[in-house]
């Protein structure tokens, strides 16, 4: 017999059943990563530093996880969606926005630490960093984004924001923002209404009509245990409690009559004992 095949096993979270399908998941990591590099590619004309931005992973959560997730003070670029209520986020550490534009108007590129508010002239030159952001947004998901986005805001506490219900999933990028010397983690989150009707599209999924036969494709693939067993010898439970080294069971199987060929206990077929190399193996001579 061949050696069992090892399946691929997911971890279930039952906290979070409503989770991206992997084929979904594919498609969206692949359209932030394109955003990633032209993210990038903006940001080393605007503040004249190499500038590189990496996407690390693409989840879906509820945004009460999302807002939880976030530090208490940063930067949330609230993004209004056309035709929908809730918005769309851009998040940053205000310490990185700060070094931006600190290079932007002139500077070494010193690293800022400090996480404050931006000022008049501080929002003004990230928003137009921010409407750049957007177009770049807008070209790598293509036809995954259909509605116009603009920004709508500011804020500057995860807990306040209230850019969209405690409920509602929002689809959530994460990445890595390096511009010169400094190093920060950013998030984009987007309304999942918005992008799942046109994932159906990109990527459509198994339509019910398939169901019958991508059940027996499973049920093919599924590995099962074979066992070669005898005629079970019935014995009271004293003879069992007994026994010892050396004891001899009878058991009433004909030497003359074929073994039984047994999947997950159920008899399906009859083999006689033979050898495979150095190995037992069975032949079977007969089906049930």
């Amino acid at each position: 017999m061949s050696s069992r095949t090892q399946g691929t096993v997911e971890v279930y979270d039952f906290r979070r059943p409503t989770t991206l399908v992997r084929e979904h998941s594919r498609v969206l990591e692949l359209a932030f990563e394109t955003f990633a590099r032209q993210w990038g590619t903006q940001l080393t004309a605007k503040v004249r530093v190499f500038s590189q931005v990496t996407c690390t992973q693409v989840l879906m959560f509820t945004y009460d996880e999302y807002a939880a997730s976030l530090p208490s003070t940063t930067a949330m670029v609230l993004v209004t969606v056309e035709g929908v209520t809730p918005r769309a986020v851009i998040q940053y550490p205000t310490s990185a926005a700060l070094t931006w534009v600190s290079c932007m108007l002139g500077g070494r590129g010193t690293v800022v630490t400090e996480e404050r508010q931006f000022t008049q002239i501080e929002r003004e030159l990230v928003g137009r960093l921010m409407d750049d952001a957007l177009e770049d947004l807008r070209y790598s998901l293509g036809s995954l984004l259909v509605r116009r986005i603009a920004v709508g805001g500011f804020q500057y506490n995860s807990q306040f924001a209230q850019a969209a219900a405690t409920t509602d999933l929002m689809i959530v990028a994460s990445f890595t923002i390096k511009v010169g010397e400094s190093v920060s983690a950013a998030t984009v989150a987007i309304p999942a209404e918005v992008l799942l009707p046109q994932l159906g599209e990109a990527n459509p999924t198994s339509s019910i009509e398939d169901a019958p036969r991508i059940m027996r494709e499973q049920v093919v693939s599924t590995p099962v245990s074979v066992s070669l067993r005898l005629e079970p010898a019935m014995v009271r439970p004293s003879a069992v409690l007994n026994l010892a080294v050396g004891d001899i069971l009878p058991i009433p199987h004909p030497q003359h009559r074929p073994l039984e060929v047994a999947v997950e206990g159920t008899p399906l077929a009859r083999a006689a004992v033979g050898a495979n190399g150095s190995r037992l193996a069975c032949v079977v001579v007969g089906t049930d």
